[in-house]
């Protein structure tokens, strides 16, 4: 759907125990990463468990304004037929990413070091957020970029016609940022470097080296440092998206918090770079096992069997923020239902995603009957054993705002009720019907 359509409001109401299967879609984060490698490799890569919502389609349309051949066969089982590094050639449009910073991002980076112009474009929402990050990178490699006041879209970029490799150390963990750099590095000679303040998720190492990209990473003193060779010749492969782990926070985090609760989600990735969210919930004392652990498309999986708990607050470590950045705004609706206070560090991040999540949530909560406090870089839940509900979330265009309070609402006494569901397509398409067939009472 449209980003820009009529709000569609929705209620979610104390529910009964949620039982059954939670099949979650594939994983986000590599489902961009296989269409763009797939468009970028020689032959057929062939996809199954692609995630299909909004965000993942906008980037298969613009891998086929690019000249890639995208073809879906079937519910998530998608073919890519590459034109190879350096192939891409200029798409006849304006490429529009919709609500996707990950798409945008990484397509900017993998057309950067093509002598190609392209411009781009987004929804509102994604009008507003900062994409100077990785513009100014993907400029020492001698691309020309041209972009609205503030670096943000709509933007063109002429790629470099003699691009030129580059060591660059991001100011903040943004695994957005290290991807473009790294995809735009494919099509440069020699080494491109990318020096992290700490390390963020692995998926697009591990899917270039899948490919055949020659990708090395180590720890250093200067921070977490990742090393690309120029100029290969990216190999199609056969890529199983697993599920993902973000998306299956939601009913995750429901199943804790519902009394009676007891529900299984299998094939979740546990990237260790993804893992915090899951991790934190331990601390918390959740009840949670993971079962018939297994690899799957190169990524660690297990089945998560979920029941609920009586939790306790922590304070989650600055140095664990990367791995759950996605998952703090369920995790702060998780954290009104435990004992005492939970206390989020290094998340200044979540103040330029889709939205200021941190706003967003605190105010979302406030309305609710939970006591918030925040900082630029923080934020702190003051948990109790009931949340009265009863309160209207502003989502702001925000997927993971509206599905977070979504899954307030059904341990509220309250009902709570979200502006916006609309934007819930974009990631998860299947969020409502799945939670519903698992006793979730929306309106």
């Amino acid at each position: 759907m449209s980003h820009d359509a009529e709000p569609r409001p929705m209620t979610s109401r104390a529910s009964g125990p949620l039982t059954g299967e939670a099949q979650v879609p594939g994983d986000k984060s590599i489902s961009h990463r296989a269409l763009i490698l797939g468009a970028l490799s020689v032959g057929e890569t062939k996809i199954t468990g692609l995630l299909e919502g909004q965000d993942v389609l906008d980037t298969a349309a613009a891998m086929r304004a690019f000249g890639a051949d995208v073809v879906q066969h079937g519910p998530g089982n998608w073919s890519v037929h590459g034109v190879g590094v350096g192939g891409f050639s200029s798409p006849e449009g304006v490429i529009d990413c919709g609500n996707s910073g990950t798409g945008v991002r990484l397509i900017m980076g993998a057309m950067a070091t093509t002598p190609i112009t392209a411009t781009f474009t987004g929804d509102a929402s994604l009008s507003r957020r900062p994409m100077a990050r990785v513009t100014d990178p993907l400029s020492q490699f001698g691309a020309r970029i041209t972009a609205r006041e503030g670096g943000r879209l709509p933007i063109t970029i002429e790629g470099a016609a003699d691009a030129l490799p580059i060591r660059y150390r991001s100011p903040v963990a943004s695994a957005q940022i290290k991807s473009a750099i790294l995809l735009a590095g494919l099509n440069a000679p020699g080494e491109t470097v990318v020096i992290e303040p700490e390390q963020t998720r692995d998926h697009s190492e591990r899917m270039l080296a899948g490919f055949g990209a020659q990708v090395h990473a180590e720890t250093a003193a200067e921070g977490h440092v990742v090393t690309l060779q120029g100029q290969p010749e990216l190999r199609a492969q056969a890529v199983a998206v697993p599920r993902d782990p973000s998306s299956a926070a939601f009913p995750v985090a429901a199943a804790l918090i519902v009394p009676g609760s007891d529900i299984l989600v299998p094939g979740v990735s546990r990237n260790p770079t993804r893992d915090g969210f899951y991790v934190t919930l331990l601390e918390m004392g959740a009840d949670i096992s993971f079962e018939n652990p297994r690899e799957e498309g190169g990524e660690p999986v297990a089945d998560l069997r979920v029941r609920h708990s009586r939790l306790r607050g922590v304070t989650v470590p600055e140095s664990r923020a990367a791995s759950m950045i996605d998952e703090f705004p369920i995790l702060s609706v998780v954290a009104s239902f435990a004992e005492g206070k939970t206390v989020m560090n290094g998340v200044s991040e979540l103040r330029v995603k889709e939205s200021d999540r941190i706003d967003a949530m605190a105010r979302g909560l406030e309305a609710n009957g939970v006591t918030v406090e925040e900082t630029p870089d923080s934020m702190t839940v003051h948990g109790a054993s009931g949340v009265r509900g009863g309160g209207r979330a502003v989502t702001h265009l925000d997927h993971r705002i509206a599905m977070s309070f979504l899954v307030l609402g059904l341990a509220a006494d309250q009902p709570v009720e979200i502006d916006d569901a609309g934007p819930i397509t974009t990631s998860f398409p299947d969020f409502v019907p799945l939670m519903t067939r698992l006793g979730a009472r929306f309106d």
